[in-house]
């Protein structure tokens, strides 16, 4: 197995399966330090620089919080509009890495362009994780995922996935990557243009991924042990930032929707409902407190994984 450290996390291709147990057993190692709200000094002489070109909530602070866990410290910026980067002059991605390299030891980027990240990395002499790019790949929100499935269900191997949403969205990007290193049969539903591409398809079936699409949730649902959601009302993630402004904002089709009924009257009694947030209307408040909802967990483990990626490319541990 490679090592961690000094390494950038930009994409679940280039993870092997061995690599995902190890990080998940560093982030469990780590777990009680942000169970009991301590604070350790395993990074205490290291600094965390976040470059969001495009909002965040979870991402980002769950990275900060993970920095803050380890006694590190942390600088950054959270909108590119109030940098070089994102004004008149529009600094290229190059000349602010190599800025900010300076500045700290690691470098989260969330960007609006896809690949943003893996530009970056080209020119960074310090490890780049990426938060987000584009419709590109989220992939420490699918280490997250994967972590608080393999903590509630003791396993990832054999289980049934049911991904509902926008498959052009990253994290079913990198969602369909790293089920390739698990037997895990998944399960698409989306509304139709915003379904599997082509290409896609194409190297899930590369990457032996075992995959079928539906049309309706109720049609898969019963089988499945996890189901992830995302929204099928987006934003347009190729953009810095798409505000709402006065237009109307359309609610979500039945199809794509997982309510409480769904829930109790067609879902395994120990399926568990995980959503990465922020959501629109997909998953109605009332299921928050069903036995099946999981994301306030996956937002712990959000800064439980961050804490142990921090750990592992800063060489804390190995």
């Amino acid at each position: 197995m490679r090592s961690f450290m000094g390494r950038d996390i930009l994409s679940l291709k280039e993870f092997e399966r061995q690599e995902f147990f190890r990080v998940f057993e560093i982030a469990k190692q780590l777990e009680p330090i942000a169970r009991n709200r301590k604070n350790s000094d395993l990074l205490k002489e290291k600094t965390l620089v976040t470059a969001f070109y495009q909002p965040s909530t979870r991402t980002r602070l769950a990275h900060e919080a993970a920095m803050h866990r380890l006694g590190g410290h942390v600088t950054g910026f959270s909108d590119a509009k109030m940098t070089r980067a994102g004004d008149f002059y529009q600094e290229s991605i190059k000349d602010t890495v190599k800025m900010l390299e300076f500045y700290g030891d690691v470098i989260v980027m969330r960007h609006f362009q896809q690949g943003a990240p893996h530009e970056a990395a080209k020119w960074a002499s310090v490890p780049i994780i990426n938060g987000g790019d584009g419709w590109g790949e989220h992939p420490t929100q699918i280490l997250t995922d994967l972590y608080t499935v393999l903590q509630e269900k003791g396993r990832i191997d054999g289980l049934n996935w049911l991904a509902v949403g926008d498959m052009r969205m990253r994290t079913m990007h990198s969602l369909g990557y790293a089920l390739s290193q698990f037997d895990c049969p998944i399960t698409f539903i989306a509304p139709p243009d915003m379904g599997l591409t082509k290409e896609f398809k194409d190297e899930l079936t590369q990457y032996s991924v075992n995959f079928s699409e539906a049309e309706h949730v109720e049609q898969a649902i019963a089988k499945a042990d996890v189901i992830l959601v995302e929204p099928v009302v987006q934003p347009d993630y190729t953009k810095s930032r798409d505000e709402r402004g006065g237009k109307d904002v359309g609610m979500t089709p039945a199809n794509y929707k997982i309510t409480r009924e769904l829930l109790a009257t067609k879902a395994k009694s120990d399926a568990i409902l995980l959503h990465s947030l922020p959501r629109m209307d997909e998953i109605p408040t009332d299921v928050d407190i069903t036995r099946w909802s999981r994301y306030w967990q996956e937002a712990f483990n959000g800064v439980v994984m961050r804490m142990a990626l921090l750990a592992l490319v800063l060489g804390a541990v190995e």
